[in-house]
């Protein structure tokens, strides 16, 4: 029985970095859990201190110790039959990889806006299941999200400044673009289609207009022969 519950509950003591079984598990003040190995790799990389599942931010960096009671749980469920993680591709040439996945990347099948980055079948079930995840902006897969953010704030570019002609992010709009006209990115872009297309639907005229006018004339030039 008791064998059965902790089968049931694997994914608890699943490292959502590796994707396998908590190694010496520690457990930040978010209450998510992690390999002690896992997550000190993962903050040595980056200079915002942030939970791996939640995204949560902390100020300074916590400091981790060991759980005991979860890890003395995980050599009993080591004992148990445990399944692998689901079958998933690898990232190849030209695929855009999962940040979250470490050692060999899996391909990546959307990309968060809100989050600035990518996730594999796997990583992506949080934005699904998790209430704070799940109206972030999921897209196919873009290897170009640095592009799309703020050089100045690293925030997403959700704004349009058409004072200055430029994408902006939030934080510039409040700040250095506050007197601006500003209006959501989606709606520039939507904007910009429209006048494309009006630009091409012109030119498309003029083209069929110098074709009728050049078919005249070889038409009036064969009559003169």
């Amino acid at each position: 029985m008791a064998e059965a519950q902790l089968c049931g509950l694997q994914d608890e003591f699943t490292c959502s970095v590796c994707l396998d079984t908590l190694t010496d598990p520690v457990t930040i003040p978010c209450g998510h859990n992690f390999c002690l190995k896992c997550l000190t790799d993962y903050w040595d990389q980056t200079q915002e201190y942030s939970c791996p599942q939640c995204r949560h931010t902390f100020t300074t960096r916590p400091e981790l110790s060991r759980n005991t009671l979860l890890n003395e749980v995980i050599k009993k469920l080591k004992k148990t039959t445990l399944s692998p993680p689901p079958s998933q591709n690898y990232a190849g040439l030209g695929d855009v990889e999962c940040d979250f996945c470490t050692g060999k990347k899996f391909r990546a099948v959307k990309s968060c806006l809100t989050c600035m980055a990518s996730y594999c079948q796997t990583h992506l079930q949080l934005h699904y299941e998790g209430d704070a995840l799940k109206h972030h902006k999921l897209v196919d897969p873009d290897r170009n999200l640095k592009e799309k953010l703020c050089e100045k704030h690293q925030k997403s570019l959700e704004m349009f400044c058409k004072t200055d002609e430029t994408c902006i992010c939030t934080i510039c709009g409040m700040t250095e673009h506050n007197s601006h006209k500003k209006v959501e990115l989606k709606m520039e872009r939507e904007e910009k289609q429209k006048q494309l297309g009006a630009t091409l639907s012109d030119i498309k005229r003029g083209l069929e207009e110098r074709e009728k006018t050049l078919k005249e004339m070889r038409r009036a030039m064969e009559e003169m022969k």
